[in-house]
């Protein structure tokens, strides 16, 4: 009686595509190194700037003859505070604000890769606005309310007081605003992708 063949062995199928061994912390962390930058830069500018005006003008300082006019009739100095938003909208609301303030902190983090964070405009964007967040945040935890001091008037017309962090989240909105006009949408960067903390 003769015995046949042996037939093929079956082998278990080999996956084509491993999954990426995860990347140090380090490297997670400086792919948003431009965010990180702006934000400390931002953060840092504002504080300095800030305790400058304190160190020279009383609080509150409004108005001749205690303001410090840069340009006459049109750029002065000033101490005053703010205990709303921008424009002084929610005014004695600053509780309220700075957990605002923390959520949208919190919020950015969490969604990061929605929104895009991966690319350089959308951080340089969003560095700017969230150095200008905590900015004001250190403000109404230390002081109890945001520190305004550039006071600009066009004729008749005052321009409501502002700072820099004030500038930092207009210009970073802006920003944001003209790259999802202009920028198609993307998904979000898979596991292959671009780094994603």
């Amino acid at each position: 009686m003769t015995s046949l063949p042996p037939g093929p062995v079956a082998t278990p199928p080999v996956p084509t595509s491993a999954a990426p061994p995860p990347r140090p912390r380090l490297q997670r962390i400086l792919a948003y190194r431009w965010l990180l930058a702006l934000a400390a830069g931002v953060l840092v500018l504002d504080q300095a700037t800030k305790a400058w005006i304190c160190a020279r003008l009383p609080y509150p300082t409004y108005g001749p003859p205690r303001h410090i006019a840069v340009i006459d009739d049109f750029f002065n100095l000033v101490n005053v505070g703010n205990t709303g938003a921008a424009w002084s909208l929610f005014s004695g609301r600053s509780t309220f604000l700075a957990l605002l303030a923390v959520a949208t902190l919190i919020a950015i983090f969490a969604w990061r890769r929605q929104l895009g964070l991966h690319l350089w405009s959308v951080q340089v964007s969003f560095g700017l606005l969230c150095g200008g967040i905590a900015g004001n945040l250190v403000d109404r935890l230390v002081h109890g309310h945001v520190i305004d001091f550039l006071d600009f008037h066009f004729g008749s017309y005052i321009y409501p007081t502002f700072n820099v962090a004030d500038s930092g989240i207009c210009v970073g909105v802006a920003i944001y605003l003209l790259h999802s006009l202009r920028q198609p949408e993307e998904p979000p960067p898979g596991p292959e992708g671009r780094p994603d903390p």
